[in-house]
């Protein structure tokens, strides 16, 4: 150890490898019978633990073991500051006005930033903008919760129950409760552009055009590269990953990532959609690609006037929809015809999704706006009959910001949730449940950020995965004493 004052003794680790996604530091401080360790993110102020021992000479082989089971687990002592933050790509806003007519817009959330985060839920509709805020609005337009995130968000995506917002700062968030707590960290040399999950394995696109998968106790599965760079499409199902790029879109094998296909598409691939078996890729060059996802054959090919930002479908296919960077969107039947394109009025859209006869988009000027794609309000709006738009606005909202803190309870009332504990497994910390009904020996995805080994947890649900492998935490979480 080296000696950062008389009676101190500091050792500072850490562990950064490109192929394991690991990113992190663990420094050990000595202050005569007490042991303070911090960790977390390289670039990050981490988390600390403060431990008193009975005496000095305890404390000194207390610390001298923690400083050897790291080193053991690769972790070399190394500079402070040295390696610094991820860095952060984002999307240029290359949007202009539109020249078509008005689309009926029903209502328009301005978020405060330029979006790309969108998912539309069978309740609400979320939008996460470049300045970290998470906005959970009614479909009708309510606004009814705000989160605060510590960096731009990316994208939101949903996996059954449980909704996730991908953040600049390398993390992904779970915002299924009160408060945002950190389900998966990136790896920092991993610049993200985009990102799916399926049953708790994550899809993580990237400015290089590599793709990674990671499960849902946030383990490196496989990484491959792509033939072209600037992943912003990745789309995740149980059997395959869907990686577009520059070069076009490829399938990956969901387990193992062997590459099963790849098909060349007219331009670099900007924004992709799945439906349950085929997957949409929006190019730079004006076209939105219609793929098998068995084989990747073409089933069709849909042609706007610029460069497709965005894309999206109606359920059943009938329907598909654009945005373009000259803030208009549009709609093509399944066979390629052009149905209609309209002018948003508020900027291109990064981000859609189609629900229920209404088409959602985000914005270049930060807005969420809700169209409505019905035939007779479109019909209206190419004539130049349009609803009155309603301005929606989150006055008195105060974000929610992620943080570790957790109430706190002293015993567990009859159906008040269920019981898990945390336990240190191989230098990892895991979850399991301890209330009765459950497997204790399998895991639960639980967020990371509030992890303490022996500490035992309050969690509203703890739901069973698709798989059947492994446990989900859903919902509010509390400390037990």
């Amino acid at each position: 150890m080296s000696t950062a004052a008389v009676d101190e003794q500091v050792t500072y680790l850490e562990l950064s490898e490109e192929g394991s996604g690991a990113h992190k530091f663990y420094e050990v401080r000595l202050v005569g019978a007490e042991v303070t360790v911090t960790y977390g993110r390289i670039g990050d102020g981490g988390q600390a633990k403060a431990t008193t021992y009975p005496s000095a000479e305890k404390a000194a082989a207390a610390a001298a073991k923690k400083v050897g089971e790291k080193v053991r687990k690769g972790y070399a002592p190394a500079v402070r500051g040295v390696r610094q933050h991820r860095a952060v790509t984002r999307r240029e806003i290359v949007s202009s006005r539109s020249t078509a007519r008005q689309a009926p817009v029903l209502w328009r959330f301005r978020s405060g930033a330029a979006a790309f985060g969108i998912f539309v839920g069978e309740e609400h509709a979320w939008v996460g903008n470049q300045a970290g805020d998470v906005y959970t609005l009614t479909h009708d337009g309510e606004v009814t919760g705000r989160y605060g995130l510590p960096d731009g968000v990316k994208c939101i995506v949903a996996d059954d129950y449980w909704i996730y917002a991908g953040c600049d700062d390398g993390r992904v968030y779970d915002l299924g409760g009160k408060v945002p707590r950190v389900a998966y960290e990136i790896a920092a040399d991993v610049d993200i552009y985009w990102m799916d999950i399926h049953d708790g394995v994550l899809g993580v696109s990237d400015a290089q055009g590599g793709i990674t998968t990671v499960d849902h106790e946030d383990e490196f599965q496989w990484r491959r590269s792509a033939p072209g760079s600037s992943g912003w499409m990745v789309r995740c199902d149980q059997d395959g990953v869907f990686h577009g790029h520059t070069a076009g879109v490829s399938r990956y094998a969901a387990r193992g990532g062997e590459r099963v296909w790849h098909v060349r598409t007219e331009g670099a691939v900007l924004f992709g959609w799945q439906e349950r078996d085929e997957v949409f890729a929006g190019t730079g060059k004006g076209w939105v690609h219609r793929l098998a996802k068995a084989d990747g054959a073409e089933a069709a090919r849909y042609r706007c006037d610029a460069a497709v930002f965005s894309c999206a479908t109606s359920p059943d296919g009938r329907y598909v929809f654009a945005g373009d960077n000259h803030s208009s969107v549009y709609c093509f039947a399944a066979d390629g015809t052009r149905l209609w394109k309209l002018g948003t009025g508020c900027g291109s859209a990064y981000s859609m999704q189609y629900r229920a006869g209404r088409l959602y988009i985000v914005t270049t000027d930060g807005s969420l706006a809700c169209i409505d794609a019905s035939e007779s309000a479109v019909r209206a709006a190419e004539g130049g009959e349009l609803p009155k738009t309603a301005d929606i606005k989150a006055t008195g909202w105060e974000p929610v910001r992620a943080g570790a803190a957790l109430e706190t309870v002293s015993t567990v009332a009859a159906g008040a949730g269920v019981e898990v504990e945390c336990v240190q497994e191989g230098g990892r910390m895991r979850v399991r449940v301890l209330s009765a009904g459950f497997d204790p020996s399998r895991r639960v995805q639980f967020p990371k950020d509030i992890r303490v080994p022996g500490a035992r947890y309050l969690v509203a649900e703890v739901l069973e995965s698709a798989s059947g492998g492994f446990y989900r935490a859903r919902g509010e979480i509390k400390r037990l004493l």
